[in-house]
């Protein structure tokens, strides 16, 4: 019987996480404070998201050979967040955008960022997340 409950549970992915990896992007680009801040207010607006508080940005200092420093941006979204790490130096920046709305469009996302920060190369990765959220409180697992 136990087994039977379990089978008719309705469970759904609980959102979805695309994260960016950009190259060769641009040095000053990457090191503008404003700029990784104005990506923060604008992209939330432009993929259907509402933000929750103002977007946190801080310089980051270099803290070995691999970091070699530079801006460490947060917004805190309904949907659940975005965040920007910029390192100027090697022109790289890493991006998370995640969401627990389903039909994220990665493609304006990838586009946005792209012409943003004038990457050159990307690597990218697509996760939907929490595979076996339940759909009703009533659905949680015992």
């Amino acid at each position: 019987m136990q087994e039977k409950r379990e089978k008719e549970k309705k469970v759904c992915n609980f959102g979805e996480h695309f994260t960016i990896d950009g190259y060769r992007a641009d040095f000053n680009k990457l090191n503008s404070k404003a700029l990784v801040l104005g990506a923060l207010k604008e992209l939330p607006e432009q993929i259907g998201m509402k933000i929750l508080g103002k977007p946190v940005i801080y310089k980051a200092c270099p803290n070995d050979k691999k970091d070699p420093g530079g801006w460490s941006g947060f917004v805190m979204v309904v949907e659940s967040h975005i965040s920007i790490h910029t390192f100027p130096a090697r022109g790289f920046v890493s991006i998370d955008v995640y969401s627990c709305k389903n039909g994220l469009d990665t493609q304006h996302i990838r586009s946005y960022f792209k012409k943003k920060f004038s990457i050159e190369d990307m690597e990218t990765n697509f996760l939907k997340r929490g595979t076996r959220y339940p759909v009703k409180d009533e659905d949680t697992l015992e």
